[in-house]
């Protein structure tokens, strides 16, 4: 029997045999493929077989325990640690809580932060626009960063209630 007429006969039947057993019909397609390929180069020897049905089928699933060794081989067996991605929820969350944190102070003090830090003036510029000196905004700072620790620091320590 000359290989080509084989592939025409049995082709659909290999096929079948190798969906059944491995049960992935792309799997299926390249280990049959495979195996043909193999067949079609030692079609000499293969061809003489009594049986060359049968003896193409045990290619296949040898193939096939072999496709599976070198899969279990070659796939890592403990999951990578993979690094965290941010939650942007906890930002948010962190955003929200300074907000209204800011929202407690006195108006004086939140003006001295937020020209100090959102804006990046310096002592002197504060000082010029709020019409005071710069020690008095030095004062309002600290003061101001004093009540947002201490603000902070109970939220996080204040125990959720469920």
């Amino acid at each position: 029997m000359r290989f080509e007429t084989y592939v025409e006969q049995r082709r659909q039947s290999l096929f079948r045999f190798a969906v059944v057993l491995c049960g992935e019909p792309v799997l299926a397609e390249d280990i049959v493929t495979d195996v043909l390929g193999r067949a079609y180069e030692q079609w000499d020897r293969v061809g003489a077989a009594d049986n060359v049905h049968a003896y193409v089928r045990r290619m296949i699933v040898n193939e096939y325990i072999g496709w599976w060794r070198r899969l279990k081989r070659t796939t890592p067996v403990a999951e990578p640690e993979l690094a965290a991605a941010p939650d942007h929820a906890d930002h948010h969350a962190e955003r929200a809580a300074v907000v209204a944190e800011l929202a407690k102070l006195p108006r004086k003090q939140r003006a001295v932060l937020v020209l100090r830090f959102y804006e990046g003036m310096s002592d002197d510029e504060v000082a010029q626009v709020l019409g005071c000196r710069p020690s008095t905004v030095r004062s309002n700072a600290s003061r101001a960063l004093a009540n947002l620790r201490i603000g902070m620091t109970e939220m996080t320590t204040t125990p959720v209630e469920a």
